[in-house]
């Protein structure tokens, strides 16, 4: 099975990769440039959490998002819309104007009204494992067994979403490769893939064009690339994750993505059992 492709609008100034930075009428643009090239469902952020990112009032976050979505339905894009964001007020706008999934870094820890708005409105919701703040994740992460805790949290959050009245065929479930994670941590975690997907939710890994990346390169004694130099990079980590059965890959780079996995299908040995 190859992983469905969500692809990256950020209707931000700040985003780490430039290329995704949009503007109102370049998000739209962008939008429907990515559903052409095969993306499954877009996600539409309008708060950047880079490490380090200040994070933003909700005003500015619905003046920045509402705007690209209503504009991705009036062009007649029909795929499925994802709000990227941690706020009640952004989630309520953003599905007002199309949006029928959450994607939430926070995993619903961040404002306790976000559960029960997507049970009552049915979205679908992305919880994502976040070792502190955006502003603060990547100064000291630590981990005493990094699979194990993550797995253990991820279930706690699923616990509440339920509780909140969110159906199960409802959840996916994220690692959260780079927030609050060292490289180390992050190879563990994705050598732990197996545990998350024992809890039984689809997985949905976000490894495009990030530093782990670079830090790889680095560690191998390359040149750190910067995130414009790391597509092949992003390509072969994509791979990784498909043998691994991931469900959900968020990308900026679809259609590169979209052709690496046929051809990764394509050349799989015919009688060798699938992952996934």
């Amino acid at each position: 099975m190859i992983p469905k492709l969500m692809g990256i609008v950020n209707a931000t100034p700040d985003s780490f990769y430039g290329a995704s930075r949009a503007t109102e009428e370049q998000g739209v643009a962008l939008g429907l440039r990515l559903a052409a090239q095969g993306a499954d469902l877009l996600d539409i952020g309008g708060e950047s959490t880079r490490p380090g990112a200040l994070p933003v009032d909700f005003e500015e976050e619905i003046r920045r998002v509402v705007p690209v979505i209503t504009g991705l339905r009036a062009a007649g894009c029909t795929l499925p819309l994802s709000i990227d964001t941690r706020k009640y007020e952004t989630a309520r706008a953003a599905h007002s104007a199309g949006a029928t999934w959450l994607n939430d870094v926070a995993a619903l820890q961040d404002d306790e009204r976000l559960g029960r708005f997507a049970a009552e409105t049915g979205m679908t919701v992305v919880l994502m494992h976040r070792q502190g703040t955006p502003e603060t994740m990547q100064k000291d992460p630590r981990y005493t067994r990094v699979g194990p805790e993550i797995r253990d949290a991820l279930a706690r959050r699923v616990e509440a979403a339920l509780a909140a009245g969110i159906v199960a065929e409802r959840l996916v479930l994220d690692p959260g490769v780079g927030f609050g994670k060292t490289l180390d941590h992050t190879l563990e975690l994705l050598q732990s893939l197996p545990l998350f997907a024992a809890l039984g939710f689809p997985l949905l890994l976000g490894l495009s064009r990030k530093s782990f990346l670079a830090h790889l390169e680095q560690r191998g004694g390359q040149v750190a690339p910067a995130a414009e130099q790391r597509l092949a990079a992003s390509l072969a980590a994509a791979i990784a994750a498909s043998e691994a059965g991931v469900e959900y890959l968020r990308v900026h780079d679809v259609a590169e993505t979209a052709q690496a996995l046929r051809t990764w299908k394509a050349l799989k040995p015919r009688g060798e059992a699938w992952t996934a």
